[in-house]
């Protein structure tokens, strides 16, 4: 999950659209090589882990695969457009899940079934989370495959749970309850000062948490074709004042906009009991934590929710057909039982496919550390990210009214009627596409 504004990037593709789909790069037909972009984020050595990964594909196919380490995802879907436009482009990347509809429209990747699939490509798609196929299939194609996935959890001191008389074995799985255990949890004027909880509203993280809350509500955000918004529904408004509560009613959160960059952080200091965070941080937490913790799904309204994200592998369109093949190959290689257990162990993100928690390596690993086998059981009660044509723009702008009800300059009912009449002004155009 990436944590700054990507609105530089939609200015940067605005009006592309022509350019990539300009005629693919002429090569050789025997594919030795491949580059693929790939964002660096969240606390673990990325960087080594996918050069292990390619110098270990590489003894065992013969194809090279070069790895380019573009930063954000952001950063990575903006370089490999100015890659593609100069005429030496990847052939693939790892972009963000919910880039689905914006690439789309940029006509900038090609979906797995153009590509080719055949028996066994089909049963190893068939292998993956249901909740990872969000934001993965559209118009009844596939248009990337899972690999860095994550799910937004609930992290909680159950030290501080104790100790304010709460039971450590059992999240509250209802706001109310929530509200009430966050208000126990806070301590602002003994030493030391402690919030009950935090959940981040900045840019790039704001919507992520509010779908997660949505989530636990029975509410979708948007449709599946990415066309239309659902922010002033009265779910969606009751979300966002229960938010606004946290603060307000339980005094049990910061007032106005909490920054993700700092959540794992005040975690680890015992600033704050409880963090809305990513599953992808469960490695660093698990490395720093001096006390005993713990994972649960958001609390809902009244059943618990929560939402997926992370990135995706994205195949591109101006590559050879070849290029394409070789491409899903090392998809298909990179996604095994064994090395998804791996990745998933050595950085956090969940486990894409079913079966790589059946491998041993991975049931070992839970049976020493089982807070790692939480988020599999919360992926039935997920939905997909926020994500639609123009979806960084969408997601800013969402995240700017949150800001402004967190923040006591608008109501949630009014910040979130304005969030929907911007959102459907931008995808009015991509109603009839």
């Amino acid at each position: 999950m990436n944590r700054i504004t990507r609105r530089s990037v939609l200015a940067g593709t605005a009006g592309s659209i022509g350019a990539l789909a300009a005629p693919g790069i002429v090569r050789a037909a025997t594919v030795k090589e491949l580059t693929f972009f790939y964002p660096v984020t969240v606390s673990a050595p990325m960087a080594q882990i996918i050069d292990g990964y390619c110098q270990q594909y590489a003894k065992e196919s013969g194809v090279t695969v070069k790895a380019s380490y573009a930063g954000t995802y952001p950063d990575a879907l903006s370089k490999a457009i100015t890659a593609i436009r100069g005429g030496n482009g990847p052939q693939f990347s790892v972009l963000l899940t919910s880039d689905i509809h914006t690439v789309q429209a940029l006509d900038l990747v090609v979906p797995l079934e153009d590509i080719g699939l055949d028996a066994a490509d089909r049963k190893w798609l068939d292998g993956f989370w249901p909740a990872f196929m969000f934001n993965t299939k559209v118009g009844g194609k596939t248009w990337s495959v899972p690999f860095q996935r994550s799910t937004e959890i609930m992290l909680y001191n159950k030290e501080a749970f104790a100790k304010a008389g709460l039971d450590p074995d059992h999240y509250p799985t209802d706001w109310k309850a929530q509200g009430e255990a966050a208000r126990k949890l806070t301590n602002r004027t003994g030493s030391p000062q402690t919030w009950g909880v935090q959940l981040a509203a900045d840019i790039t993280s704001g919507h992520w948490t509010f779908g997660a809350l949505t989530a636990g509500n029975d509410v979708n955000l948007m449709n599946d074709a990415g066309t239309e918004v659902f922010f002033d529904v009265p779910k969606s408004v009751a979300t966002l004042e229960y938010w606004v509560d946290l603060s307000k009613t339980y005094n049990a959160t910061p007032p106005g906009v909490t920054y993700w960059s700092t959540l794992v952080t005040n975690f680890l200091r015992g600033d704050t009991a409880i963090i809305c965070t990513s599953s992808g941080n469960l490695s660093a937490v698990t490395a720093g934590a001096k006390f005993a913790f713990d994972a649960a799904l958001p609390a809902g309204n009244p059943t618990p929710g929560t939402v997926v994200g992370g990135g995706n592998v994205y195949i591109f369109k101006h590559a050879s057909k070849e290029e394409q093949k070789a491409a899903l190959a090392f998809a298909r290689w990179l996604t095994a039982p064994e090395r998804a257990a791996d990745w998933s162990i050595r950085t956090g993100y969940v486990a894409v496919t079913r079966d790589a928690f059946d491998t041993k390596t991975m049931q070992d690993y839970i049976a020493k550390h089982p807070v790692a086998g939480r988020p599999k059981s919360f992926l039935p009660s997920a939905r997909g990210e926020l994500s639609t044509f123009e979806d960084a723009r969408i997601q800013t702008l969402l995240e700017n009214h949150i800001a402004a009800a967190l923040s006591g300059k608008a109501t949630p009912a009014a910040a979130l009627q304005a969030a929907q009449a911007e959102a459907t002004a931008i995808l009015r155009r991509y109603k009839n596409m």
